[in-house]
């Protein structure tokens, strides 16, 4: 299978050339149809250092949203536009390291060739290189979430994901649901499989969240998105007789 890798990004001039470096050094391990970053509408050279890196990337693409839209926002369109039939999501940070992608893509070919064709790898964090308010907001919200959402997921929050491009359009798209994929999958009769993946400190930029955007926003989105689950028409295997 031919995999698109989506990196959303804003205001990461000084951390996307390196990490694409890191991705272009991938290119005889993984099947990479084309690299995504989205520009979610950045006020500094973070079109210009992607664009920088195409020599060492062919398949490199550059999409520009004209105005801040939101993580969410930015998956999406890099999804919808991607051509490979497996998505690998990542932040554009730098903090998710790219050497996790082939074991995760092996992970995956592994688990389909036991059956069924709906399955979604997802990384989880081993040692959070974030600042301690950070950890413990990130802990309160995914404990609420799983005792709400029933999910089981210990880490949500990490963008480092494998899963079929077809299963993630069949999903409901609303403003900040990449912080639900993995319940949004699970409830669509995906199977998740999780593996500890590395996680690296931040050296350079600076971070688009805080504490309330952690806590207030995504409590909130979680009454929604329990509504929604309850009421999501999971896919089954079929055959046409």
């Amino acid at each position: 299978m031919t995999i698109s890798i989506v990196i959303p990004v804003l205001n990461e001039e000084e951390c996307i050339g390196a990490l694409l470096d890191e991705i272009a050094a991938l290119h005889n391990q993984i099947p990479l149809r084309e690299v995504i970053v989205v520009d979610d509408g950045s006020t500094d050279g973070t079109a210009d250092a992607v664009l920088a890196c195409r020599s060492k990337i062919p398949s490199l693409r550059l999409i520009r949203h004209s105005a801040r839209l939101g993580q969410s926002a930015a998956i999406c369109t890099g999804i919808n536009n991607a051509t490979g039939a497996l998505i690998v999501t990542l932040d554009g940070d730098g903090q998710n390291d790219p050497a996790d992608i082939p074991a995760m893509l092996s992970l995956y070919e592994l688990e389909f060739r036991k059956g069924g064709h709906h399955i979604m790898i997802a990384g989880q964090r081993r040692k959070r290189q974030d600042n301690p308010i950070r950890l413990v907001s990130s802990r309160v919200a995914n404990a609420v979430r799983r005792s709400i959402l029933d999910d089981g997921v210990r880490d949500t929050g990490c963008s480092l994901k494998v899963f079929s491009r077809d299963d993630f359009l069949d999903l409901p798209r609303f403003n900040h649901i990449h912080r639900f994929i993995p319940a949004l999958m699970k409830a669509a009769g995906v199977r998740i499989v999780l593996v500890d993946v590395s996680h690296r400190p931040r050296t350079r930029g600076v971070s688009k969240y805080g504490v309330w955007d952690r806590l207030w926003v995504g409590l909130h989105d979680l009454v929604g998105v329990s509504w929604l689950i309850r009421r999501m028409i999971s896919n089954v295997e079929y055959r046409e007789v």
